[in-house]
């Protein structure tokens, strides 16, 4: 009876032209019985791995003199960070907004970082008579887009979902502190604002991470790298902290976790008016990034992209280029994107640098307990460090 009532229903449903709606069917994925990539890597990765012999790294260059070599390796660097933004005379600084808190005062700012873009950006000022030293906080990567310079200061002035989304990305990976307010609450000024393609500075349609490798392509198309232009924003806006009459221009730091403790130290190497450099989870040689035995690969895509650069130097000889600043590295055991025995090779490398200058002391690296993140102990530490060198 059951039966006969629910053919009558689908039949009723028929002839008035009614269709329910069916679950969307997965398409399979369409595969050949031959390919050349595997895990997002060519199945010939481990013999292109021993083709990188690294020419330019300190003690494999000819040039013997360190501060010929570093000349060089930047020179090379900034080949492969291909042709800049075009810089600015005038910041043309503004402040939108501010919001005085537990002793410092947030301001919610605008500057031309570079000919071609106007940004926002957070300043954090503390108390008191300056200058005072600064620090430029550069926010991570996390495959999160929607926000990037709140990851590092508390937002203010802005849309809710902007305030709440901040909070649940410090809970996450900050233990719920802003590592910004904290070293403002220090009496450090802290400069934070988005990299391109984060935050103020993403796509008018909205986030979807699949469109921004197809971005970073198309500006590859008119010349540019999206990397490198991240990397002179860095640079451009550390210039612009450095016209600040809070700022004591002679102690300018910086730092960062995940993606930019990338940007901290490579900010470090390639900038003369940082003095000091905190990196925290982001420390590894090529030969364990890009590893079939590690089952590791590159998933930062155009955030760590500079073409060409592996055939000349690997992670820890770029670092090596902030030789003899003071530097504090701090990778986890926990962190499953990079695999220990890469930091301890990397660390290696670069105390190998460092010593070779008489200044091993100044080049802090460590290894933690902990998970990728940036937590009170660490946030503390990192404070510890600049205090000493700041």
């Amino acid at each position: 009876m059951i039966f006969k009532h629910f053919s009558l229903f689908f039949a009723l449903l028929f002839a008035l032209g009614i269709s329910l709606p069916v679950k969307a069917q997965k398409k399979p994925v369409q595969k050949r019985g031959n390919f050349e990539y595997s895990f997002e890597l060519p199945v010939y990765v481990e013999q292109l791995k021993k083709e990188l012999t690294y020419p330019l790294a300190w003690g494999n260059s000819p040039i013997k003199n360190f501060a010929k070599w570093k000349k060089e390796a930047r020179k090379k660097v900034f080949e492969c960070m291909m042709t800049p933004p075009r810089p600015v005379e005038k910041f043309d600084y503004e402040v939108l907004a501010t919001e005085k808190r537990d002793g410092y005062t947030a301001q919610r700012i605008a500057f031309q970082v570079n000919a071609y873009s106007k940004v926002t950006a957070y300043l954090l000022i503390p108390d008191g008579k300056g200058p005072f030293p600064a620090i430029n906080a550069l926010h991570d990567h996390g495959a999160h887009l929607f926000i990037g310079k709140e990851k590092m200061i508390r937002p203010f002035g802005v849309e809710q979902e902007v305030l709440d989304d901040a909070q649940a990305w410090a809970d996450n990976l900050y233990e719920g502190q802003f590592v910004g307010d904290y070293l403002a609450k220090n009496g450090y000024v802290v400069f934070s604002m988005d990299a391109p393609l984060w935050g103020e500075r993403g796509r008018e349609e909205g986030v979807d991470r699949s469109k921004y490798d197809i971005i970073a392509g198309n500006m590859m198309m008119l010349g540019r790298d999206l990397c490198g232009f991240m990397h002179y924003d860095d640079i451009y806006s550390t210039d612009f902290m450095a016209t600040l009459p809070m700022v004591d221009n002679k102690r300018i730091g910086c730092l960062g976790c995940s993606m930019g403790a990338y940007r901290a130290w490579m900010l470090s190497a390639l900038s003369d008016r940082i003095k000091a450099g905190a990196a925290i989870c982001w420390m590894v040689t090529t030969d364990v990034q890009m590893s079939t035995a590690d089952k590791k690969k590159e998933n930062g895509g155009f955030a760590n992209c500079l073409p060409g650069l592996r055939q000349y130097l690997d992670y820890p000889h770029i670092a090596s280029m902030a030789c003899p600043k003071p530097m504090l590295f701090i990778n986890g055991t926990k962190d499953h994107l990079f695999p220990i025995r890469g930091v301890e090779a990397a660390f290696k490398t670069m105390h190998d640098t460092w010593k070779s200058q008489g200044a091993d002391s100044k080049l802090e690296t460590e290894i933690w307990e902990i998970p990728h993140s940036c937590g009170f102990r660490v946030q503390e530490r990192m404070l510890q460090f600049f205090n000493k060198n700041l």
